[in-house]
């Protein structure tokens, strides 16, 4: 049985949304951060950085969530990574991008603005970080021209990885309706079962 560590609110969301993509029965287990579990010795065993999300499969411990979703898809659902050597690549590349370029900007506005009292919210590092945002859609925006998903016509990892980081910039106040073609994209990966039942986790 896999077992997964975190809520679907944190960025072990975008693992349970992985798990419902691959098919495979999972436990999710929540991690009471208020109580300091992601403190305890029984989970540093499992991931050391003690944050969630975190993951248990047979005898492999894993952490970090992007590198969790590979290793599931590579594992239960090939295809999910791509049908081809370019499609596979371009799983990697918007993986590692999402990582890397947009999550770090919507993440520190996400902090200032919903975790920051408001006597020490810096409006300093939520302008930087928003002004870096247009340039960064505008990659996302322009590789998405006349196709449905990022790697072409299917439904891939590159996809999945980086809606759940594009999900960021509604819940921090960023407009992406002027993004067409992400916001078609982002309609079509909408329509998919998994994406719905991890959106309904997200809710409860």
């Amino acid at each position: 049985m896999i077992t997964l560590y975190g809520p679907a609110r944190s960025s072990a969301g975008r693992c349970l949304w992985c798990l419902e993509e691959i098919g495979q029965p999972y436990e999710n287990k929540n991690i009471d951060m208020r109580a300091k579990e992601h403190k305890t010795e029984e989970f540093l065993e499992i991931n050391p950085n003690g944050k969630v999300p975190a993951l248990v499969d047979g005898d492999i411990k894993m952490f970090e969530s992007f590198a969790i979703n590979l290793y599931l898809a590579d594992k239960y659902k090939p295809e999910l990574l791509g049908k081809t050597s370019e499609e596979r690549a371009l799983s990697y590349q918007w993986s590692f991008w999402a990582s890397s370029e947009l999550q770090g900007p919507l993440i520190e506005i996400l902090i200032q603005k919903m975790f920051m009292p408001d006597d020490k919210r810096d409006q300093n590092i939520i302008n930087k970080s928003t002004e870096k945002l247009p340039a960064l859609f505008n990659v996302l925006d322009s590789s998405l021209n006349n196709k449905k998903y990022l790697g072409g016509e299917h439904f891939t990892m590159a996809d999945l990885n980086t809606a759940s980081v594009v999900s960021v910039a509604p819940m921090v106040g960023f407009d992406i309706s002027a993004y067409r073609n992400v916001q078609g994209w982002l309609k079509a990966i909408s329509d998919r079962k998994a994406f719905q039942k991890y959106t309904d986790m997200r809710k409860s």
